[in-house]
């Protein structure tokens, strides 16, 4: 199985591939310089897109920080929801359990009722049968019975009898009264503390219920939270692996401009050697050194000339005949001069240690300062501008 080629090497090798091929006649191919400012135009791009994943890998580890606060803060409240719906169906369950004794209370007294009733049913009909029973022997009166007794001791005992069976009856009747009483009374109270236990069962029912969908609901929220983080975990990967990949290139492509600088310095084929030699364009390169930064976009706003590494105090030559029309400091550029060469055509050199002129007419190849690191600025360099009609264009096409 091949062995995978890195990226950042298959840049190296396109990158050098275009060196070597344009050290063949301009026909067959582009010049070094179009081929350095094309690869200053990517590595602005891709410094642009490495300041922009820098930023979105901030705002991701913001947002999964935020999440994750949101998803332990959560975790609490169903901690505490948990433990409360706990409680709740514990309460629920014994009221439950207690509700079910209650019926079944319920039900044996209703069903002991129905005995007494049967019994006492039984009773008043044995009552009833004694009363036809008496009626129908002709024993209607107590009178009548005495007077058939034979002797004291007959006598005594009709008495007895009849108090016997009367205390008997009364005491049956009042057993049966009291006890129906009773029943009454305990099935009013049973019902009364089932309709209070029933009541609070709903009401605990109703709690319980809403406990546990206020839990679920935290805990939908919690899983949804987790997923965007866990969504956003894999896109700060992403981003990270681009950003890494985006950096390589860079690398390589920093290092194929170097090449190519490197190139054009000790071939000169572009006039980048500043010995006075005019461009198709009329124009010489203002010093002597290889682009540091090309014209474009870069770190998130325009860079409008090209950067001409040189030591400081290196001479600085203007580009072209024509007059001066700034010499001085200017925010930013540092000491600056201006030159307009005629029909809209002017060049700008900042970052000056010095200014040798202050106004008036140059010639082509007259020294005008020296380079510095004036104003916005890392280090010695010469920034070069060229501007048609006040518009910044790249200084490569006119050198």
């Amino acid at each position: 199985m091949p062995v995978p080629i890195p990226r950042r090497i298959i840049v190296l090798l396109i990158a050098f591939a275009g060196v070597v091929a344009l050290a063949v006649p301009a026909a067959l191919g582009q010049s070094l310089s179009d081929r350095q400012n094309d690869l200053n135009n990517k590595i602005s791009g891709l410094r642009n897109s490495i300041e922009h994943a820098k930023h979105r890998e901030g705002v991701l580890t913001s947002d999964i920080s935020s999440a994750s606060s949101q998803i332990n803060a959560l975790a609490g409240d169903i901690g505490t929801l948990t433990a409360k719906l706990t409680a709740l169906e514990s309460d629920l369950a014994a009221h439950r359990a207690r509700l079910s004794r209650l019926e079944d209370r319920y039900r044996e007294q209703t069903e002991h009722l129905r005995r007494l009733k049967e019994q006492h049913a039984i009773a008043q009909q044995r009552l009833e049968a004694r009363l036809v029973e008496l009626y129908e022997t002709d024993q209607a009166s107590e009178l009548e019975v005495l007077l058939q007794v034979q002797s004291l001791s007959d006598l005594l005992d009709q008495i007895d009898y009849f108090n016997a069976v009367g205390a008997q009856d009364k005491q049956i009747a009042d057993t049966i009264k009291r006890l129906k009483n009773e029943l009454r009374i305990a099935r009013m109270n049973t019902a009364t503390t089932k309709a209070e236990v029933s009541k609070t069962t709903a009401i605990l029912a109703k709690k319980t219920e809403e406990q546990r969908a206020a839990r679920d609901a935290l805990v939908a929220k919690q899983s949804a939270l987790a997923a965007a983080r866990a969504d956003k975990q894999s896109l700060l990967a992403n981003v990270r692996q681009g950003r890494k990949s985006a950096e390589e290139d860079l690398a390589a492509m920093q290092a194929a401009s170097a090449a190519i600088a490197a190139q054009i310095h000790s071939h000169g084929s572009s006039g980048s050697s500043g010995d006075g030699t005019p461009s198709a364009s009329g124009l010489i390169w203002p010093v002597s050194g290889p682009i540091t930064s090309g014209f474009g976009w870069r770190w998130g706003r325009m860079h409008e000339g090209i950067d001409i590494g040189a030591a400081c105090g290196t001479p600085i030559h203007a580009a072209a005949s024509g007059t001066v029309i700034y010499s001085g400091w200017m925010s930013g550029y540092g000491n600056f001069v201006v030159i307009d060469h005629g029909n809209g055509l002017a060049t700008a050199y900042a970052h000056q240690s010095a200014i040798y002129v202050s106004g008036g007419s140059v010639s082509q190849g007259q020294v005008i300062g020296a380079v510095g690191s004036t104003g916005h600025s890392t280090g010695c360099h010469l920034h070069f501008e060229v501007r048609v009609n006040g518009t910044p264009v790249n200084p490569l096409n006119y050198l």
